[in-house]
Parts: C-alpha cells; sequence; structure tokens
C-alpha cells in the first residue's frame, strides 16, 4: 500500500508553479481531464478517476488539516472504467463529482499536479510518494515541505480538505 505526504493549496500564480518545474527539470506527464466520482462509503474515501491519463480506482484515508498530511491509500487501475462507475453509483450511491483539469509533473518520487477545479478555482498539489516501502515518513514529509519552499507556496493557502468536500460546502 503506498504511502504518500502531500498538500494542497490555493493557487494564483500557475505560470509561476510551471517555470519553477520546469527550471527544476520536471517530468511533465501531460494535461488530463479529470472526473472524480466519489462514492459514499461508511468510512475514508473512495473515487473513480477517469481521465485520459489516469483512471483509477483509488480507496484514501487521512485527516483533514491544513499542512502535509500523511494518506494511506489502495489504488487499481482499470482498462476501462465506465461499467464500474455504474456498478459503483448503484451499489453505493454518489457523494460527489469533481470535475478538473489536471497538469501532471514529476521530480523523483514526488509528483506536482496543477488543477483547474470547475466552480473551486486553481490549485496546486504536492504528493511525495513512497511505493515500496523504502521511504521514511521523515523524508516524505521534509521532501513535501522542501518543494512547498521552492514553489511558493505560503501557509495561509494551504488546504484542508479534498476537492469533494469544497464542493459538498
Amino acid at each position: 500500500m503506498p504511502t504518500l505526504i502531500e498538500i494542497k493549496a490555493k493557487c494564483d500564480n500557475p505560470n509561476t508553479v510551471r517555470e519553477v518545474l520546469m527550471k527544476r527539470k520536471a517530468r511533465f506527464i501531460g494535461e488530463d481531464h479529470q472526473i472524480d466520482t466519489y462514492f459514499k462509503v461508511p468510512s475514508g474515501r473512495l473515487k473513480l478517476r477517469e481521465g485520459n491519463i489516469e483512471k483509477t480506482l483509488i480507496f484514501y484515508q487521512r485527516n483533514n488539516q491544513t499542512g502535509p498530511k500523511k494518506s494511506e491509500v489502495l489504488l487499481y487501475r482499470p482498462e476501462e472504467t465506465t461499467a464500474l462507475r455504474k456498478v459503483l453509483e448503484a451499489s453505493m450511491g454518489i457523494l460527489a463529482v469533481v470535475d478538473k483539469k489536471r497538469e501532471i509533473y514529476f521530480i523523483d518520487n514526488v509528483k506536482f499536479h496543477i488543477d483547474t477545479v470547475k466552480n473551486l478555482g486553481s490549485f496546486i498539489e504536492i504528493e511525495a510518494i513512497d511505493e515500496k516501502g523504502d521511504i521514511s515518513e521523515a523524508i516524505l514529509l521534509e521532501q513535501c515541505r522542501y518543494y512547498m519552499t521552492q514553489l511558493g507556496v505560503e501557509e495561509d493557502s494551504l488546504v484542508e480538505n479534498s476537492y469533494s468536500d469544497m464542493l459538498l460546502q
């Protein structure tokens, strides 16, 4: 089960973030139009991501807090998502749907998203990811904080909730 330390922040300057990532030779994966359907579950969060680049069923648990936060994640990458969405919708019901355009970048094990979320605005996400269990939580936290500084992410721009929570408020 991958572990990650992540932040999400409002982003008033996506062009500046892009420039910093390119100067740091970040690998640009692409721009993805993603529809995240969140389902009603008794604990944690379950969402089906349907995009051109990423198609993933994601279950995760994390506390809502404004700073870097730890997430425990389970992933399933289906080839086709339409039938899966229909099964999940019929069996659990939909909690929320998030429609976003996402630019995806990587520097080593750190993933960066520049998101434009319908009805919410622009955001930056930083995810320091340990896929194999060989990076300590302390190092992941250090990586996340380092890139917050490099990208000029201010504490007062940090967001504690998921996009689905924000849309439901």
